[in-house]
């Protein structure tokens, strides 16, 4: 399967084309793998982040536990270092507890822009070389 989502317009926060985030486990609002989005998102899952063990408990105590497996919905429960497309929002409100997980820049959609200021993505990136950021001024 392709690494990238090569729907029209997926472009990550970088400008470029926007990324697979996870396929295993498969994830984004579209459980397609990629942190794509649309009207029907209201929580903006747009955020592609690399989990820790300090975020899914951070995460558990805000009211969204994502670690515990819900086999009605096919979740298996992510464990540190899964790879998965979080709510703009929720990962905005880890950051200012000092509690955000890495973000992966190529996989993480533009619309995260919206909720979460590009100065804190990139202060959170995963294996990335700051020079390869653009719009990092």
């Amino acid at each position: 399967m392709a690494d990238t989502d090569d729907r029209p317009g997926g472009l990550n926060v970088l400008g470029g084309p926007l990324l697979a985030c996870s396929y295993d486990p498969l994830t984004g609002f579209f459980r397609d793998g990629c942190c794509e989005t649309g009207v029907d998102d209201v929580g903006s899952h747009t955020v592609c982040a690399r989990v820790t063990a300090d975020f899914l408990a951070f995460s558990r105590s805000r009211g969204n536990d994502l670690s515990t497996p819900r086999p009605e919905y096919r979740f298996k429960g992510l464990v540190e270092g899964d790879r998965w497309c979080l709510c703009a929002a929720r990962w905005l409100e880890a950051y200012e507890a000092g509690m955000a997980p890495p973000v992966v820049l190529e996989s993480t959609h533009e619309m995260a822009l919206r909720i979460v200021p590009l100065q804190a993505l990139l202060a959170h990136a995963w294996g990335q070389r700051p020079e390869r950021h653009r719009n990092a001024d």
